[in-house]
């Protein structure tokens, strides 16, 4: 019998998917790493949100391991290079929390756009402040990273009346097309047009602290810049600077480079006026974290089921 352990909080419906089929599931959300050390030699398969951290030590200790589910999307907390050595086949399901982080994402652009959480707090505080905000209608759009995400945040944000303009670093202009939106041919140009930036990269060595203090410079005056990818993908002591010096009109983001918060300037961003901090939420709605269940566990599945027909 296959044996699959789960170390992070997930639906309900990816065990009981897994137990119909025949597995031995075995769910430990919250496990440490030292337990997670000394018991991984006994599984075939282990599930991971972005908690659990898979490096390299457990890779090597799980010695029946043939396979690493990501339910989720993102991939930076799998040694995918110490997995690829052994041998060991690694899934996930970006499909599963498109629209929930698309719908936050225009969530978040719409509340910075008109300053909800700061004014709210201000009442909450007493004040009466009728202050000025922006609207988005017939504001240019800049998505940076036009993959499922992207392009469902282009809907939506063409329903609102925005002009979309998109880059990628694989050609997307059959996608942008369809969804009326134009392909800028440098990340310059496109920060240079935007009143609304959106990132929806995958973090990698490209893409680490890709928002930067140089990137900075290059932003349109009064710009908002929204982070719903990986908290690592802009640096936030330009985040900061920018906001500072007038550069940004706000900065929303699902994401921190240290989560939770370490650093001093994370701190300072999430207590800042002008910023709106959520705790990595993109993905935490019911239907979401439904779907993402049972697309790992039929992924899950069908590996196994080849596996034993080879």
């Amino acid at each position: 019998m296959v044996k699959v352990l789960i170390t992070d909080k997930v639906d309900q419906s990816l065990v009981e998917m897994l137990k119909k089929n025949g597995f031995e599931v075995d769910y430990r959300p919250g496990i440490k790493t030292d337990e997670l050390l000394k018991i991984i030699g006994d599984y075939d398969a282990i599930v991971v949100r972005s908690r659990t951290k898979i490096t390299r030590e457990i890779i090597e200790a799980g010695k029946r391991l043939k396979l690493i589910a990501r339910a989720g999307v993102g991939l930076d907390n799998i040694d995918l290079t110490a997995a690829r050595e052994k041998g060991i086949e690694v899934v996930n399901a970006p499909e599963g929390p498109t629209e929930s982080v698309a719908e936050l994402t225009i969530g978040l652009m719409i509340a910075a756009a008109r300053r909800v959480v700061e004014l709210n707090m201000k009442l909450r505080q007493g004040e009466w402040v009728k202050d000025y905000g922006i609207e988005l209608f017939g504001k240019n759009l800049f998505i940076i990273g036009f993959g499922r995400i992207g392009r469902r945040v282009a809907e939506l944000a063409s329903s609102l009346g925005m002009n979309i303009y998109v880059y990628d670093v694989v050609d997307v202009t059959t996608y942008a097309e369809k969804l009326g939106a134009k392909v800028v041919k440098s990340l310059e140009h496109g920060l240079s047009i935007a009143d609304v930036v959106t990132l929806h990269v995958p973090l990698t060595k490209d893409t680490y602290h890709m928002i930067n203090f140089d990137t900075i410079k290059m932003f349109k005056k009064g710009a908002i810049l929204i982070n719903t990818a990986r908290g690592a993908v802009v640096d936030c002591e330009a985040v900061l600077w920018g906001l500072e010096n007038g550069i940004l009109y706000a900065y929303a983001a699902d994401v921190l480079e240290n989560e939770p918060p370490k650093t001093t300037c994370e701190q300072r961003l999430i207590q800042h006026p002008r910023t709106i901090i959520t705790p990595h939420i993109g993905a935490q709605t019911r239907e979401a974290q439904r779907r993402i269940a049972l697309i790992v566990a039929e992924k899950i599945i069908n590996f196994f089921k080849s596996s034993a027909e080879r």
